[in-house]
Protein backbone atom coordinates (compact mmCIF):
# COMPACT_ATOMS: atom_id res chain seq x y z
CA UNK A 1 0.00 0.00 0.00
CA UNK A 2 3.15 2.57 0.67
CA UNK A 3 4.30 1.85 -2.32
CA UNK A 4 1.28 2.23 -4.25
CA UNK A 5 1.09 5.56 -2.30
CA UNK A 6 4.28 6.32 -3.39
CA UNK A 7 3.89 5.60 -7.08
CA UNK A 8 0.62 7.52 -7.14
CA UNK A 9 2.46 11.43 -5.43
CA UNK A 10 4.81 10.73 -7.11
CA UNK A 11 3.35 10.72 -10.55
CA UNK A 12 5.71 8.14 -12.48
CA UNK A 13 5.69 4.44 -13.16
CA UNK A 14 9.56 4.02 -13.16
CA UNK A 15 9.98 4.87 -9.58
CA UNK A 16 11.11 2.02 -7.51
CA UNK A 17 11.01 2.61 -3.52
CA UNK A 18 12.75 0.97 -0.78
CA UNK A 19 9.83 1.72 1.54
CA UNK A 20 12.66 1.87 4.48
CA UNK A 21 12.76 5.01 6.67
CA UNK A 22 16.79 5.64 7.24
CA UNK A 23 18.54 7.75 9.31
CA UNK A 24 21.45 9.95 8.69
CA UNK A 25 23.79 13.25 8.83
CA UNK A 26 23.63 15.50 6.31
CA UNK A 27 26.96 16.69 5.67
CA UNK A 28 27.15 18.56 2.57
CA UNK A 29 24.60 20.97 0.17
CA UNK A 30 25.24 21.06 -3.28
CA UNK A 31 22.69 23.04 -4.85
CA UNK A 32 19.29 24.38 -3.18
CA UNK A 33 17.88 20.86 -3.37
CA UNK A 34 20.88 18.14 -3.70
CA UNK A 35 22.56 17.05 -0.69
CA UNK A 36 25.27 14.59 0.55
CA UNK A 37 24.32 12.34 3.23
CA UNK A 38 25.98 9.98 5.72
CA UNK A 39 23.18 7.20 6.41
CA UNK A 40 22.91 5.16 9.25
CA UNK A 41 25.10 2.74 7.68
CA UNK A 42 27.63 5.45 7.11
CA UNK A 43 27.86 5.35 3.29
CA UNK A 44 27.70 8.65 2.01
CA UNK A 45 24.40 9.53 -0.57
CA UNK A 46 23.86 11.97 -2.86
CA UNK A 47 20.11 12.85 -2.32
CA UNK A 48 17.72 15.02 -4.65
CA UNK A 49 14.69 16.68 -2.68
CA UNK A 50 11.96 14.54 -4.81
CA UNK A 51 9.17 16.74 -6.21
CA UNK A 52 11.02 20.08 -6.17
CA UNK A 53 13.60 21.87 -8.50
CA UNK A 54 15.07 24.51 -7.25
CA UNK A 55 16.92 27.69 -9.30
CA UNK A 56 20.39 26.28 -10.88
CA UNK A 57 23.94 27.98 -10.52
CA UNK A 58 23.78 30.96 -12.45
CA UNK A 59 20.19 31.46 -12.23
CA UNK A 60 18.72 34.60 -10.40
CA UNK A 61 17.50 32.93 -6.47
CA UNK A 62 20.56 29.62 -7.01
CA UNK A 63 22.80 31.09 -4.12
CA UNK A 64 19.37 32.21 -1.97
CA UNK A 65 17.97 28.68 -2.08
CA UNK A 66 21.42 26.71 -1.49
CA UNK A 67 22.53 28.93 1.39
CA UNK A 68 18.50 28.61 2.96
CA UNK A 69 18.94 24.56 2.57
CA UNK A 70 22.45 25.14 4.38
CA UNK A 71 20.86 26.67 7.53
CA UNK A 72 17.94 24.00 7.70
CA UNK A 73 19.91 21.00 6.97
CA UNK A 74 23.50 20.77 7.48
CA UNK A 75 24.67 19.24 10.08
CA UNK A 76 21.80 18.04 11.14
CA UNK A 77 20.28 14.72 11.50
CA UNK A 78 17.64 13.41 8.93
CA UNK A 79 15.03 11.14 8.21
CA UNK A 80 14.75 9.95 4.87
CA UNK A 81 13.13 7.57 2.41
CA UNK A 82 14.55 7.04 -0.60
CA UNK A 83 11.24 6.98 -3.44
CA UNK A 84 13.26 7.08 -7.36
CA UNK A 85 16.15 8.24 -9.40
CA UNK A 86 15.98 11.22 -11.18
CA UNK A 87 16.80 10.90 -15.42
CA UNK A 88 20.54 11.23 -13.91
CA UNK A 89 20.27 8.33 -11.85
CA UNK A 90 20.32 10.11 -8.32
CA UNK A 91 18.39 9.10 -5.77
CA UNK A 92 15.09 10.58 -5.23
CA UNK A 93 14.25 10.94 -1.34
CA UNK A 94 11.51 12.32 1.18
CA UNK A 95 13.07 13.77 4.04
CA UNK A 96 12.12 15.40 7.22
CA UNK A 97 14.66 17.36 9.71
CA UNK A 98 14.41 18.69 13.55
CA UNK A 99 10.43 18.09 14.48
CA UNK A 100 9.21 16.49 11.42
CA UNK A 101 10.37 19.68 9.28
CA UNK A 102 10.22 19.12 5.29
CA UNK A 103 12.73 21.28 3.43
CA UNK A 104 10.99 20.71 0.23
CA UNK A 105 7.74 22.73 1.93
CA UNK A 106 9.94 25.08 3.34
CA UNK A 107 12.01 25.74 0.04
CA UNK A 108 8.76 26.51 -1.51
CA UNK A 109 7.32 28.59 1.11
CA UNK A 110 10.18 30.90 0.55
CA UNK A 111 9.92 31.03 -2.93
CA UNK A 112 13.34 29.45 -3.28
CA UNK A 113 11.58 26.41 -5.93
CA UNK A 114 8.93 25.26 -8.29
CA UNK A 115 7.42 22.02 -8.16
CA UNK A 116 8.40 19.39 -10.47
CA UNK A 117 7.84 20.01 -14.13
CA UNK A 118 5.61 16.93 -14.54
CA UNK A 119 3.18 15.88 -12.71
CA UNK A 120 3.69 18.15 -9.71
CA UNK A 121 2.28 17.08 -6.23
CA UNK A 122 -0.99 18.80 -5.40
CA UNK A 123 0.33 19.35 -1.60
CA UNK A 124 3.42 20.82 -2.89
CA UNK A 125 1.98 22.72 -5.74
CA UNK A 126 -0.26 24.59 -2.91
CA UNK A 127 2.68 25.87 -1.04
CA UNK A 128 4.30 26.74 -4.67
CA UNK A 129 1.20 29.11 -5.32
CA UNK A 130 0.72 30.67 -2.31
CA UNK A 131 4.57 32.11 -2.38
CA UNK A 132 3.62 32.85 -6.28
CA UNK A 133 0.55 34.73 -5.18
CA UNK A 134 2.12 37.15 -2.33
CA UNK A 135 5.38 37.69 -4.32
CA UNK A 136 8.03 35.73 -2.24
CA UNK A 137 11.66 35.39 -3.47
CA UNK A 138 11.63 34.14 -6.95
CA UNK A 139 8.15 35.08 -7.79
CA UNK A 140 9.09 38.67 -6.96
CA UNK A 141 10.44 38.07 -10.77
CA UNK A 142 8.01 39.07 -13.51
CA UNK A 143 8.64 35.78 -15.16
CA UNK A 144 11.28 33.77 -13.69
CA UNK A 145 12.85 30.88 -16.25
CA UNK A 146 12.35 27.33 -14.52
CA UNK A 147 15.47 25.13 -13.80
CA UNK A 148 14.32 22.65 -16.59
CA UNK A 149 13.88 25.79 -18.90
CA UNK A 150 17.23 26.93 -17.81
CA UNK A 151 19.27 23.72 -18.03
CA UNK A 152 17.67 23.41 -21.43
CA UNK A 153 18.60 26.60 -22.67
CA UNK A 154 21.92 25.84 -21.66
CA UNK A 155 22.50 22.88 -23.43
CA UNK A 156 21.20 24.56 -27.14
CA UNK A 157 23.68 27.37 -26.45
CA UNK A 158 25.97 24.82 -25.58
CA UNK A 159 25.40 22.61 -28.64
CA UNK A 160 25.66 26.10 -31.25
CA UNK A 161 29.17 26.74 -29.56
CA UNK A 162 30.48 23.54 -30.59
Amino acid sequence: MKLLFLLLIMGSSSIASTEKEMKGRVVGVIDGNTLEVIDDKEEKQKIVLAGIDCPDAGQEYAKEAKRFLEKLVLRQEITFTIVGKDRLGNNLAVLKVKRNVDPRVELLKEGLAWTAERNPLPELEAYRLEAEKNQKGLWKEENPTPPWLYRRQQSMMEAKSN
